[in-house]
């Protein structure tokens, strides 16, 4: 019964972390040739995503050349305080916009620098796979609207990623993997601050308390996790049938 719990409260992190380790375990029973081909195809670099942008925006999330001990750590940091905060079906959409957008926008840039004459043809081709997108992305969301714990986690995973991981280096020569960071960054953040909006908007419109499935995600009076929940109210005084009760 409790795990069960907890697959239902973090099945989005549970069921993302348990298919990047079993990718990672394919890829590394792989031999270099097989790794290679699959790195290529997975790749959302332009060329990639102008003849076949779904499978790669899909198998790249799951897909890294290298620190597969440290990638898992990382996923598990981020993603489970903001499932925790946002609920499974809201955590995923914003995790895959902010990977997705991130992809298109970064690419987008090198498309058109290419076509201007600022990178040469072979920029089209260089590899651009990762859970790091994701990760940024679910940072944001724990950050916004997590537990206090979350937060810290949240926090210390975002100072691994930018200081030994070095995920902005070269956004001031708009290189792909900073301004696909920033971007994912920036997507994640202006869908949580609509998701937080709507929720405190229905709050409002049905009495403070938003029934969402889960005790710790957004809008739920109940919760623990989110610091925007929004206050319980009083129930309206007045007979039980009479309109509006």
């Amino acid at each position: 019964m409790k795990r069960s719990r907890i697959l239902t409260r973090y099945g989005f992190a549970c069921a993302y972390l348990a298919c990047f380790v079993a990718a990672e375990l394919v890829y590394t029973l792989l031999s270099p040739a097989a790794q290679a081909r699959l790195i290529a195809w997975a790749s959302t670099d332009v060329a990639n995503l102008e003849h076949e942008p779904a499978g790669p925006l899909v198998v790249s999330a799951l897909i890294t050349p290298g620190h597969f001990a440290a990638w898992p750590v990382l996923i598990a940091l981020a993603l489970f305080g903001a499932n925790r905060a946002l609920g499974n079906v809201r955590t995923a959409l914003v995790c895959l916009a902010g990977h997705v957008v991130g992809s298109l926008v970064s690419e987008g840039i090198v498309a058109y620098r290419v076509d201007v004459g600022q990178l040469p043809a072979a920029a089209r081709y260089l590899p651009d796979v990762g859970p790091s997108y994701v990760v940024v992305s679910a940072i944001v969301i724990a950050l916004a609207c997590g537990s206090w714990p979350a937060r810290v986690l949240a926090a210390v995973d975002l100072a691994l990623l930018v200081f030994p991981g070095d995920i902005f280096g070269g956004l001031s020569q708009l290189d792909v993997a900073a301004v696909g960071h920033l971007t994912a960054m920036l997507t994640a953040a202006t869908a949580t601050a609509l998701i937080l909006a709507r929720g405190r908007s229905r709050g409002r419109d049905s009495g403070g308390h938003v029934a969402d499935g889960h005790a710790d995600q957004v809008g739920d009076a109940d919760g623990e996790g989110a610091q925007d929940q929004l206050p319980r109210r009083a129930a309206p005084e007045g007979p039980v049938g009479q309109p509006g009760h």
